[in-house]
């Protein structure tokens, strides 16, 4: 999920005929920033259903949340699991066709997608306790959870696990980070390894460097990066965002007891990162688009995310019993936000290849 691709900026954008009823047109004249929720709720139910992409049931508790918004407002739900870079070139490609309504993307998409053209605006009710770093001015993009980078290990692989990157590269176990030329997550990995080892958003090589050494050890997994193979111990250690660490751990205990993953924010630094809706523009379905944003900004749908192990981006007041659940809190001692994101969105556009070219190719 949550593909980077080298994007460039939208043209112009086709433009649906004015006396037409394609989705182009309709999509326009919805200003959904100028009515009362109780307004857009009626027109979500007339439409009946909310269809999503990047949001499945495993990632940040998405399935409770969809659960909630169809015994909340009535409406049907399905989600098609892609990257962000895809979700992108979804709405942009289907256009007065579009099929899905809402996405949620890596915190460096929300402005590709409102620079590309294919996001509809919409504040929702909780606009002012929204911190401003977390949101577009117009409310084009609005991030609602983030999480931090993680390394999740096997134990019945690795019975010490790694709680740094320095002890990861002492070990003789495979590492996955996943495809960094497409995966938002992976791309984080490297720059929480560039940031342990002195970089940052800007000066990715120490995080190249370092990979570069677990590939010329034979240890970097080139296979496909998913919870399955995690979950059949085809890996020692994934790096993962902390709150699909700590899902795939309950899910992989729920299907055997006998599993046994431990969960450490790399002691000498890591990255923390947010995740945005984007509601499409051409969508056929704007008022149900706009609700289910509603939701997952209320405190109800915030706590769900946190249920999932996502922190909300909202100052919500969190049940015992989820806050529980969480990483120890000194284990984020050294982690931080993106910094520097115009820096960040460059190195993003080139990070794809410098991977190929300075970690994969010297793979054993």
């Amino acid at each position: 999920m949550k593909k980077q691709a080298a994007l460039l900026l939208a043209g112009v954008l086709m433009m649906g005929s004015l006396t037409g009823c394609s989705s182009t047109a309709q999509a326009e004249a919805v200003d959904l920033n100028s009515m009362t929720v109780d307004e857009i709720l009626v027109k979500a139910q007339e439409e009946g259903r909310v269809d999503s992409v990047g949001m499945p049931d495993t990632w940040a508790n998405w399935v409770e949340t969809w659960e909630e918004i169809q015994s909340e407002y009535g409406l049907e739900h399905t989600d098609t699991d892609m990257s962000s870079a895809e979700e992108i070139s979804l709405f942009e490609s289907e256009k007065s066709d579009a099929t899905k309504d809402i996405g949620d993307v890596g915190q460096a998409f929300g402005p590709i997608a409102e620079e590309k053209g294919v996001t509809l605006k919409y504040k929702t009710s909780y606009w002012d306790s929204i911190p401003d770093w977390a949101k577009d001015d117009d409310g084009d993009w609005i991030i609602g959870y983030y999480g931090t980078m993680t390394m999740m290990t096997n134990k019945k692989l690795v019975p010490e696990a790694p709680k740094s990157f320095a002890d990861l590269l002492e070990g003789d176990y495979i590492v996955a980070v996943g495809d960094v030329a497409a995966a938002n997550q992976a791309q984080f990995a490297v720059l929480a390894a560039a940031i342990a080892m002195g970089g940052d958003e800007g000066n990715i090589q120490p995080g190249l460097d370092f990979f570069r050494q677990i590939a010329e050890q034979g240890r970097l997994d080139l296979g496909e990066f998913s919870m399955a193979r995690i979950e059949k111990g085809e890996v020692g250690v994934a790096f993962l965002w902390d709150y699909n660490a700590l899902g795939y751990r309950d899910q992989f205990v729920a299907n055997n007891p006998d599993a046994d993953f431990e969960i450490y924010v790399p002691e000498e630094g890591s990255i923390q990162s947010g995740y945005c809706t984007i509601l499409n523009r051409y969508s056929k379905r704007p008022h149900a688009a706009a609700m289910a944003r509603e939701y997952i900004l209320s405190d109800e749908g915030q706590i769900n995310l946190a249920k999932g192990y996502a922190k909300p981006v909202r100052d919500v007041e969190l049940p015992a019993e989820v806050q529980e659940k969480m990483l120890p809190e000194e284990q984020y001692a050294n982690a931080r936000m993106v910094q520097d994101q115009e820096a960040w969105d460059a190195t993003t556009k080139e990070i794809g290849a410098l991977w190929q070219e300075e970690v994969v190719a010297y793979a054993n």
